[in-house]
């Protein structure tokens, strides 16, 4: 019988105090730290802020699964508890403007750090400018990029944002029938989270011996599973930075049995039906 169990996906709050505390005392606390939002389900960012705050580090919220999710009955994107939540427009996530994303801060300095940042290091803002400018003058005062959204594609995200609420519904909907059809699968169930956008449907094969047969058997039905994702620490650049199979043995203990399941707003129950049938027959075929 399955589990709904809340897996070591989102960061931990009492293991963050105890890495702040190392790190306190061997002087090495960290100036930032990214709280991802795995899977669209909101890290407990009361707990962690209050944490940044008594070592004075910032937060960066990586909301790229989020766009929708809400906590504490309020959007993740407003930056309650952080300086800088960021969002990913990239074709897979609940809201797509082909590519790129979007920043947003509460702090008046630090926005308009990202706006000089975003178009090249310029501007034409003569508050900011250093001599007098023609009407036709700017300054560059960094090197920065072009990190802006082409407005082809602003307007793509512009009208997609207006579906987001049905999209977070019908997501919810889908996530709720595989929770109650995998009741009886030996797999690890995600939290049923009301609140979460529901980028993802996450599962854990108890048996993770069996997870690539079962990934294997799916695809040649032509059945989209995946894994999200391989532990970062595990990829040659950071192993090349010291990083060894080890040093996250809950990354890697979830990451051994973790397998993504289709869920997007177009999917049918038909369609659902299909993907927990395979499932079923895949993990009882490789069981025995």
């Amino acid at each position: 019988m399955s589990i709904s169990t809340r897996t070591p996906r989102n960061l931990c709050p009492q293991q963050l105090a105890k890495k702040l505390a190392q790190a306190a005392a061997t002087q090495t606390l960290p100036k930032v730290l990214v709280v991802v939002h795995m899977a669209g389900a909101s890290a407990p960012m009361a707990e962690i802020a209050a944490l940044a705050k008594r070592y004075q580090v910032a937060i960066i919220e990586d909301a790229s699964h989020a766009m929708g999710t809400s906590y504490q009955e309020a959007s993740v994107g407003g930056c309650q508890y952080s300086d800088i939540s960021v969002f990913s427009f990239h074709p897979v996530k609940v809201v797509t403007a082909g590519e790129a994303g979007v920043a947003t801060t509460q702090h008046a300095t630090l926005a308009k750090a990202l706006r000089l940042l975003r178009s090249h290091g310029i501007t034409r803002d003569a508050e900011d400018s250093h001599a007098a400018l023609p009407p036709w003058g700017y300054e560059q005062h960094a090197l920065g990029m072009n990190y802006r959204l082409s407005d082809i594609h602003a307007a793509l995200g512009r009208s997609q944002l207006t579906q987001l609420r049905s999209f977070i519904a019908r997501r919810f909907a889908l996530a709720e029938r595989y929770h109650q059809a995998l009741a009886d699968l030996p797999v690890k169930r995600p939290i049923l989270d009301p609140e979460s956008a529901w980028h993802l449907y996450l599962i854990e094969l108890e048996h993770a011996d069996i997870r690539r047969a079962v990934f294997e058997a799916m695809r040649a039905q032509g059945i989209g599973v995946n894994v999200h994702y391989i532990p970062v620490h595990t990829q040659p650049y950071y192993q090349a930075q010291g990083f060894q199979p080890g040093d996250f043995p809950l990354a890697e203990q979830y990451y051994a049995g973790a397998l993504t399941l289709p869920l997007y707003p177009d999917l049918t129950e038909q369609q659902q039906d299909t993907v927990i049938a395979a499932l079923q027959k895949a993990i009882e075929e490789r069981s025995q």
